[in-house]
């Protein structure tokens, strides 16, 4: 079995210490440093929660990088500093799995480039629970059927953006296969701005962010006389492990650019 070392970034992040366990449970990864501004030239085990793990923390990747060989990078950042990580761990031929949200359009196009020049792989997935993917695969498939959709993301208070890039990602999926249409009364008018949501391509996302959530979505459609809801939560980031790890051993395999989960699942 092939041994994958693996950096990675944000680790005192709720998905961070849940990624080092990961790493650290599972038989042929093995974690060679960490990434965190805060801590440079320490040890992880220098870090509340990390005693017996003996490993370098770096405050900047391109030293990391310099002086660490490794095969793949976990981003678990912030949309700015994942752009960064990313982008600097291809430059190296290290294949970045990440799970940073918040990334524009245009720095989705600008990464899918630069995997295509250098020719390796990168998985960037708006969420890991395969839950949460099943969810939006079967929205999506609802959406052939159902014009009218509303979409109601729920988070913790900490989330920075809104709307959550699974909400975003899902709304993608559907207008992929939705016959486009402009929701609600054509005469509708917002009494306090902002009460409809998000504009997308006709349908609404709605963000909530409240101490206690953690991570949840339900997909409401609507038609003459029914309803469907589809709905996924996760109780906790344990739940976000399983897509972390098939993403990191895709990742090995391949050589191209991958914007969600959901294009890795049979």
């Amino acid at each position: 079995m092939t041994q994958v070392k693996v950096i990675i970034a944000g680790p005192r992040g709720r998905m961070g210490k849940e990624a080092v366990q990961l790493v650290q449970s599972t038989e042929n990864y093995e974690l060679v440093a960490a990434i965190d501004y805060k801590h440079d030239g320490k040890e992880l085990h220098d870090i509340e929660g990390f005693e017996t793990i003996h490993i370098p923390v770096y405050g900047e990747i391109e030293k990391c990088l310099a002086e660490i060989k490794a095969d793949v990078l976990i981003d678990l950042t912030t949309p700015e500093m994942g752009m960064h990580h990313t982008k600097t761990a291809m430059l190296h031929g290290v294949r970045p799995v990440v799970g940073t949200t918040g990334f524009t359009q245009e720095n989705l196009l600008e990464l899918e480039r630069l995997c295509q020049e250098k020719e390796i792989g990168c998985i960037i997935a708006p969420n890991f629970a395969i839950g949460a993917v099943l969810m939006m695969k079967f929205a999506q498939l609802a959406g052939k059927y159902f014009n009218d959709v509303e979409i109601i993301e729920l988070h913790h208070d900490q989330k920075l953006d809104a709307p959550s890039g699974t909400a975003v990602k899902t709304a993608q999926m559907i207008a992929e296969v939705r016959e486009q249409k402009k929701q609600g009364h054509p005469n509708e008018k917002e009494t306090i701005a902002g009460a409809r949501g998000a504009d997308f391509d006709g349908m609404h996302i709605h963000s909530v962010r409240l101490p206690g959530l953690i991570a949840h979505q339900q997909v409401m459609f609507g038609s003459e006389g029914q309803t469907l809801t589809i709905r996924h939560d996760s109780y906790n980031r344990a739940s976000f492990m399983s897509g972390v790890k098939l993403a990191v051993d895709t990742v090995m395999n391949i050589d191209s650019f991958v914007y969600g989960l959901e294009n890795i699942i049979d």
